[in-house]
């Protein structure tokens, strides 16, 4: 199964936004990719006013073109995620959709972890704009692989990642805008944790370069790549904006799973969580 991962620099331009996630979409599906991953807010990256100004309904044209891209393109489209208007919430969604070769929503993730930190000084509070979902997602493609799908921040709770193995799935996709400094010290660390925790593949689509000029300025680091079940990096994005494919082996992964089975020997029965949890 050979799957690809795009990264972008979105700013709050859509139509300029549109054009480069076309474009790249395009080229991988020309290069074989059956599964395209595209990075979070891809359709519009900003500060709170930019992202309020940019947020759309799923009814609305970036899901309308991801749609239309994918039944074109005969491929399996995991629109990154978008920054979704729900009629009747006062806040937005960070929204992704996986869209199946037919042109139809097989599935709606909505972000469960806000990104509510502080980065070298800077404060990022994704809680004022947005309300985190509520529910974990497995999809699957056309050719019946299973997705667990995840956004950016989601990445640093691994909880979420073995609920969607046990669920079934066997490639986590990661759309992401993580930022520079987290990006040069945790990214691959992360996806290569949850990638052999898991014995899944990771595709992880990161957003790169400035997005908007601040103050502060808003940047994103770059490095997607695709991580398989043993926690090899089968492919690194270089520091532009590009896509990245990978065949994923999945008789392999299923012989790391029969012959590593640390799936099959958790004991649920001996895990709790404490009443009290301390940060």
């Amino acid at each position: 199964m050979r799957v690809a991962a795009v990264q972008l620099t979105s700013t709050a331009d859509f139509d300029a936004n549109l054009e480069r996630a076309d474009r790249l979409t395009r080229a991988a599906a020309a290069d074989g990719a059956r599964l395209v991953v595209l990075p979070e807010k891809w359709s519009a990256l900003g500060s709170g006013d930019a992202l309020l100004a940019g947020a759309q309904a799923i009814d609305g044209p970036a899901i309308a073109w991801a749609r239309a891209a994918a039944r074109e393109l005969g491929i399996d489209l995991v629109a990154g995620s978008i920054s979704e208007r729900v009629a009747g919430e006062e806040r937005l969604r960070n929204t992704s959709v996986h869209i199946g070769p037919d042109g139809d929503i097989q599935a709606t993730y909505r972000k469960v972890h806000m990104f509510d930190v502080v980065v070298e000084g800077t404060v990022y509070h994704e809680s004022e704009h947005e309300e985190p979902g509520e529910e974990l997602v497995v999809s699957a493609t056309a050719d019946g692989v299973e997705l667990g799908l995840s956004i950016c921040y989601d990445v640093r709770f691994p909880e979420l990642y073995r609920i969607l193995a046990i669920r079934g799935a066997r490639v986590f996709t990661v759309p992401a805008a993580f930022t520079v400094p987290t990006t040069r010290d945790h990214w691959e660390i992360l996806l290569r944790a949850r990638a052999i925790e898991d014995q899944a593949f990771v595709v992880a689509a990161n957003q790169i370069g400035e997005h908007d000029s601040g103050p502060p300025a808003l940047r994103s680091g770059g490095r997607s790549m695709i991580v398989d079940p043993w926690g090899i990096v089968l492919a690194h994005a270089p520091d532009r904006e590009c896509h990245i494919v990978a065949d994923l082996d999945l008789e392999a992964q299923a012989r790391i799973r029969r012959e590593l089975p640390a799936l099959a020997n958790r004991r649920a029965s001996a895990y709790a969580w404490p009443a009290e949890v301390r940060a």
